[in-house]
């Protein structure tokens, strides 16, 4: 038992490791081809590009069928299982593109622009490719092959990037960062093939779909609320304003899923299938799943507070003085953002344990509370400041939209943990432990930064003694308190 807890404890600390340096290289080229892209291209082509991403996101999410997840919670992963789910999203996905195909012209209604009649028909082959690489896809999740998928994305990253740049350079507007998306899956279908020696056979049955449809269609549900949740203020704005301001959003936006991206993706590269291993044994998944909240706390807070702090700043050096007005938004986006590894953590539990309704039941309040809160903002005209550190930060009823969906990921700590406490019999004092001090001792960083640098005018400057100061207070406070994730982590790196 000793040797399997060994074992399990190196596989997961290495696919922590790789998730990270995955996901950090991924945001950074990211950071990278963004920053040339926005350079090049106006907050309008962003805006229509933004204006797809739901429907495309939408059809990907029906496309999976919740079938990685189904098949990850599977003791034995079988040829039959994996031929009978390829097979299934191929004809699904088909069938979708085909009805989006005919919905193209109610889309381009909806926004009032006509340009996204055959550029929406264009985006929504993405998906249709990526449905080649599910089946693949899902073997290297379950056997943890995280450093595999970390090559495979990086790769995929390098190459779409390049062919986004080159588009754009070519005066080519918004079409280059739709193709980019498109070139990025399709790069990952043919390497995911070759990584997991895996093909496809004509002789299949669809019995193993009809065994997993019951979990997987909650997760199919699930994932749609999520787009929506996610996608929401595109939607809104995209109807009630122009598409500068759905640009100047969706610039906020990334800023923000680029942080917390980074450790969600690293969270959820190990997190269900490590579940899955220990499921048998309750006491130890307790002790499991709380060193992974507390490493989880320790990385989210402090990463999202601080790109809440250094938001004008980072906006301003890397993408220009033009997306300026990204950056009030993109701070209250960055505070909500530290609760989504934390929230992604909750609900891989959830899942691995086959609580699928659960999860489904929680995404669905989420979505509908949010939905709500930004339907009774948008009835009333009022503004908002707010100081902080010298600094006034105004709020419109845009940044009062945001505010709302911040509020609403917070909150939702609690209500997953209700969910948890019944699966794993986790108290919440011993949550709010395992998270709130690494949350207080971020946000008092952040604060000794912005007081510290109040005098320097200077972005550069600025950017960096923040990113500085706040990093050095944070790990003197944690190692003068002798957090023991501290030691754990430098130990681990050091002996690498």
């Amino acid at each position: 038992m000793n040797s399997e807890s060994s074992t399990l404890k190196q596989q997961t600390a290495r696919g922590l490791l790789w998730g990270m340096l995955n996901n950090g290289t991924m945001q950074l080229l990211n950071l990278l081809f963004g920053i040339v892209l926005a350079w090049i291209l106006s907050r309008a082509d962003y805006g229509l590009a933004s204006e797809l991403a739901i429907f495309s996101a939408l059809a990907a999410a029906l496309q999976e069928g919740g079938f990685i997840s189904a098949l990850t919670n599977r003791k034995r992963l079988t040829h039959a299982a994996l031929n009978s789910v390829f097979w299934f999203n191929i004809l699904v996905s088909a069938a979708i593109y085909v009805i989006l195909w005919v919905c193209a012209p109610l889309i381009a209604d909806y926004y009032d622009e006509p340009k996204l009649l055959w550029l929406s028909r264009y985006a929504f082959l993405g998906f249709f490719i990526a449905s080649f690489s599910i089946a693949p896809r899902a073997k290297l999740f379950k056997q943890m092959q995280v450093k595999t998928q970390s090559i495979i994305s990086i790769t995929a990253l390098v190459v779409s990037g390049c062919v986004g740049v080159a588009m754009a350079l070519c005066k080519m507007a918004y079409w280059s960062v739709v193709t980019q998306s498109m070139v990025y899956v399709l790069v990952v279908a043919v390497l995911s093939w070759k990584a997991a020696h895996w093909r496809p056979t004509w002789r299949f049955t669809m019995r193993p779909v009809r065994q997993m449809l019951g979990f997987s269609i909650k997760l199919v549900i699930t994932n749609i609320f999520n787009v929506i949740n996610n996608n929401i203020f595109i939607l809104v704005f995209g109807k009630f304003y122009t598409t500068t301001d759905v640009g100047t959003y969706s610039q906020a936006d990334k800023w923000n899923k680029m942080g917390s991206g980074i450790i969600t993706g690293m969270v959820q590269s190990v997190a269900q299938p490590m579940f899955v291993q220990v499921g048998n044994d309750e006491e130890r998944q307790l002790r499991v799943f709380r060193k992974m909240l507390r490493f989880t706390a320790f990385i989210a807070f402090p990463t999202m507070f601080l790109l809440a702090l250094v938001a004008p700043q980072l906006i301003v050096a890397t993408v220009g003085q033009k997306w300026l007005p990204s950056a009030e938004l993109m701070q209250l986006l960055c505070v909500g953002g530290a609760f989504l590894p934390i929230a992604a953590l909750f609900s891989n539990l959830l899942i691995s344990r086959g609580c699928s309704n659960i999860y489904m039941w929680n995404i669905l309040a989420q979505g509908m509370l949010t939905l709500a809160l930004l339907i009774c903002v948008g009835q009333f005209k009022w503004t908002l400041d707010i100081s902080i550190c010298g600094y006034v930060l105004q709020l419109g009823k845009m940044h009062l939209m945001v505010l709302c969906y911040v509020g609403v990921q917070m909150l939702w700590f609690f209500i997953w943990h209700t969910f948890l406490r019944r699966e794993i019999h986790l108290s919440l004092l011993s949550a709010l432990l395992d998270t709130i001090p690494f949350a207080l001792l971020a946000a008092l960083s952040m604060v000794c930064a912005a007081l510290a640098t109040q005098s320097f005018t200077n972005i550069y400057v600025l950017l960096l003694l923040r990113v500085v100061i706040a990093a050095a207070v944070y790990l003197s406070l944690l190692l003068l308190l002798r957090a023991k994730i501290v030691r754990e982590c430098l130990q681990y790196i050091f002996r690498k």
